[in-house]
């Protein structure tokens, strides 16, 4: 009984999950895109338009306030604008960089890079409407906090009678946290670090080794980088944004460049397939009919579905996320903040992702075709047959392992995989951090700012058993948990837009004359503000 509960369960939920990213029920087409899909995208376009293209325009610029921002006003209670940034990426930039590329190329070809690139263009003009109102509505609580994110600039922006949305933002975020920024990404360091040094020694014995506790079989390999784990994020949660944001700055600008190196590396010994992995990009994006080797028979609409998804899935524009960890800025002005967040989305996706698309699509070799590709008419007629020399279109080109398959292609010996071990580990370590502080905020909004430091030793818990646990049934949420923070966030933000507007007209907070938005303060620190002396 309870497997056939399971069952139908699971039915349920993979169901929901696909008709709201895809369109799609029991395996069918409803749809031609989901209807978050053209939720996020349409309001990106919506706001690039209105805020005259300022992420392209502004972009070198952008870049030059993100330098600028490495020095803050030493407000003690807030991070520099770079440290929110980095903080933001932190949780941008994660297992979606190098596995969601992975998938989206696997399912809708080369094309999904391109509708990915797409996504992350309008995906700026998100960040920076939600990370400029996060600016602008932020607060500081009664012991000098500061906090902001869309549940602030819900209430204090449209109204305390919006509160409900507020609400379900922040119910949406600690599921989001729970599920995909918390056990998912534990567990994917878990199995990494596991399997590479398995592989590494020649002795699986040495990660094979278990202990039994409570009737439950555990492994010990598992069981000591749970604990270790644990006790690094422990370490650097317990002091607040202030440690996060001194680990981000340094981590995460590292653990980017040594992905971009080793990317290069590899696609400098591919050198002479870049062009035409780029010709595969666009004509597959496209529908032309040059695309050779039965890329043709790529859908146009499988390659936007699954690059729209993905891209949406890795830069997190809109998700309402990135504008928690950018209200802890010391930046007073919201329009130079906005234009910061609009760089964690062009880092991530347009240079990140297009890395490991890179590196993927320019792997080559004799391979035996995917049968289901085979099964593709349109492939078929368009010229595919059964050995293909494209490494991502072979029959066992499993995305989980098909970026460390292309690295250990390009770099002889065993380095190729270590170094994509090595970054997905700090990839999915940084992830766990930047969500701890998103959940903290969505935890004490709800509950109050008592929850702080119980909600932190709680993370560390959901940490540990995320190492051990399967985590199958909690990453069926993943895309339902996304959902449920995205959605309250793009109607405040839209709800909001004549706000953004404004901002943007007056490149800073229209409603002071310095363009420097006021910090509120919470209900709680104004009655204590007001209180009489003693």
């Amino acid at each position: 009984m309870f497997d056939k509960f399971f069952a139908d369960f699971e039915a349920g939920v993979t169901n929901a999950s696909g008709f709201i990213w895809a369109g799609e029920w029991n395996g069918q087409s409803l749809l031609p895109l989901g209807p978050i899909i053209v939720l996020l995208l349409g309001t990106g376009i919506y706001f690039m338009f209105r805020i005259g293209f300022r992420p392209i325009r502004r972009l070198v610029p952008a870049i030059g306030e993100v330098w600028a921002g490495r020095k803050g006003n030493g407000d003690p209670s807030a991070i520099t604008p770079f440290q929110a940034l980095t903080t933001a990426l932190s949780g941008q930039v994660g297992t979606g960089n190098i596995v969601g590329v992975a998938t989206a190329i696997t399912l809708g070809g080369p094309g999904a890079v391109f509708w990915m690139w797409i996504t992350a263009i309008f995906g700026m003009a998100l960040a920076f409407a939600e990370s400029s109102l996060a600016i602008k509505y932020r607060e500081r609580d009664e012991f000098g906090r500061l906090n902001g994110g869309p549940m602030y600039y819900i209430t204090n922006g449209l109204g305390k009678h919006w509160k409900w949305l507020a609400i379900l933002f922040c119910i949406g975020t600690i599921f989001s946290a729970t599920a995909t920024g918390g056990m998912v990404q534990a567990n994917g360091i878990t199995q990494n670090l596991v399997e590479t040094f398995g592989t590494a020694f020649g002795d699986q014995s040495l990660v094979s080794a278990s202990v039994t506790i409570g009737g439950i079989e555990l492994a010990v390999a598992k069981i000591v980088i749970g604990l270790v784990m644990s006790v690094l994020v422990f370490i650097i949660i317990v002091g607040g944004i202030k440690s996060i944001g001194n680990v981000a700055e340094k981590l995460v600008p590292a653990m980017a460049l040594i992905y971009v190196v080793m990317s290069l590396v590899v696609l400098g010994l591919n050198f002479q397939e870049i062009p035409d992995a780029f010709a595969m990009i666009f004509t597959s994006a496209l529908g032309l009919q040059q695309a050779a080797g039965g890329l043709a028979g790529y859908a146009v609409l499988s390659a936007i579905r699954f690059g729209v998804a993905r891209g949406l899935f890795s830069n997190e524009a809109g998700q309402g996320s990135a504008p928690i960890a950018h209200a802890a800025s010391q930046m007073k002005n919201p329009a130079t903040q906005g234009e910061i967040a609009m760089i964690g989305v062009f880092v991530d996706t347009l240079i990140i992702c297009t890395m490991t698309a890179l590196v993927i699509i320019t792997a080559e070799g004799s391979f035996r075709t995917a049968p289901e590709l085979l099964a593709n008419a349109d492939m078929v007629a368009a010229g595919l047959t059964e050995t293909t020399s494209h490494l991502w279109m072979a029959h066992d080109a499993n995305p989980a392992t098909l970026t460390n398959r292309a690295f250990t292609d390009a770099i002889p010996g065993p380095v190729g995989g270590w170094i994509v071990t090595l970054c997905l580990t700090l990839f999915a370590f940084t992830t766990i951090i930047g969500w701890s502080y998103y959940a903290e905020q969505a935890v004490t909004y709800l509950i109050g700012e008592w929850a702080t430091m119980p909600f932190r030793y709680i993370w560390c818990v959901v940490i540990f058993i995320g190492a051990l646990a399967q985590v199958n049934f909690v990453w069926m949420f993943g895309d339902m948990a996304n959902a449920s923070m995205a959605i309250p966030n793009l109607i405040a933000i839209l709800a909001l837009s004549g706000v953004v507007i404004a901002i943007h007209r007056a490149n800073g907070d229209p409603d002071t004359p310095d363009g420097e938005s006021i910090i509120a303060l919470s209900d709680k620190a104004a009655a204590k503000a007001n209180a009489p002396a003693e």
